[in-house]
């Protein structure tokens, strides 16, 4: 793939929580000539090598294929969590801008296109084990953000056997967390007036222990190495990614010296929907419902033929993560600008 004057790489989504750690990771890298970064809005950033196109997916009069001219690499992080009342709008950036990318990808005769799928792609599957990359990708279809990853993975299944020259890889990580992504996270999930020093562990004397709720996490720049060792290897297909250990009610009641309390999932459930109809909460209750069902990931294949692995354990990314949100922790982008509430 590359080049006597270093390979050059596309990356969409390139100002969010994890296309900031690929675009910084990518600017860094000796073998990477240079990186063109996709995103709606140009960012007051600018890493070495690195320059910007302000692009967004949504538009049909976008011109991706002109933007991925030349590329090496398409590497495509693009993804809208709201809003999540509005399902329609979400399909149209994330399955509709999607589907641009790769016929872009193909048309502009880009030879690889490393996507980022997610864990939420996933069939419902266990808690005790871990599962392989060959676990069925059907998403838990109430859940928007799951029923598009795995929309996603069927169109790349047609884009793989129509265009078998490009090499396509397909990230599915766990959660991703980093200190910088904590005012983004914060506002996405719990809104935008939700303090983030309640984080702290003197104001939880109690922690709700959720039937099913165990998952696992993984530091966004872990994830990012992963990505930029797809870009300069001969891979193909899908890798899961996660840290270890499995995040339970256990671990996060150490963490926070809290004591868990059993909860029944309809009780939390029924808290979740009530704040999510007055549009109090961004997230879902059916994205709760779907975390409950994600079954854990083997990584063995990232290990083995990517030769990766996570250099943060589970606690450390969520304790680094915690303090991001009691500090009002953000990056210097328009998603993850930080902002310290209270």
């Amino acid at each position: 793939m590359s080049t006597s004057s270093g390979s050059r790489i596309v990356v969409t989504g390139a100002t969010g929580n994890v296309g900031t750690s690929v675009v910084r990771l990518l600017s860094e890298d000796p073998e990477v000539g240079s990186v063109r970064g996709l995103a709606r809005r140009i960012p007051d950033w600018s890493p070495a090598r690195t320059e910007w196109s302000a692009v967004d997916l949504a538009s049909a009069q976008a011109d991706l294929a002109e933007e991925f001219a030349g590329a090496d690499a398409v590497v495509h992080l693009a993804w809208a969590f709201q809003p999540t009342h509005d399902p329609a709008a979400t399909w149209r950036t994330n399955v509709l801008g999607s589907i641009r990318v790769f016929e872009a990808v193909a048309a502009a005769k880009v030879p690889a296109l490393v996507h980022a799928s997610s864990v939420g792609a996933y069939s419902p599957g266990p808690k005790e084990h871990a599962v392989d990359e060959s676990w069925p990708t059907h998403g838990w279809p109430d859940a928007a953000y799951c029923r598009e990853k795995a929309y996603l993975e069927r169109a790349l299944d047609t884009f793989e056997r129509d265009h078998p020259a490009v090499r396509v890889v397909r990230m599915r990580p766990a959660f991703l967390f980093k200190r910088e992504s904590a005012s983004e996270q914060r506002r996405i999930f719990g809104g935008r007036f939700l303090p983030g020093q309640l984080a702290r562990p003197e104001l939880l004397p109690f922690l709700p222990d959720i039937p099913g709720l165990r998952v696992q996490a993984l530091h966004t720049d872990d994830a990012a190495r992963a990505y930029a060792l797809a870009v300069h290897s001969d891979v193909r297909g899908a890798f899961n990614l996660a840290g270890e250990p499995p995040v339970d009610a256990e671990l996060l009641a150490g963490m926070l010296d809290a004591r868990p309390v059993r909860l029944p999932r309809t009780a939390a459930r029924s808290a979740i929907a009530a704040a999510w109809g007055l549009h109090l909460l961004p997230a879902s209750p059916h994205l709760f419902d779907a975390v409950l069902r994600l079954p854990l990931m083997d990584c063995t294949r990232a290990r083995t033929e990517l030769g990766w692995h996570p250099e943060h354990t589970a606690g450390e990314v969520l304790e680094e993560f915690l303090h991001g949100m009691q500090q009002g922790a953000g990056a210097r982008t328009e998603p993850m600008k930080g902002r310290k509430v209270g």
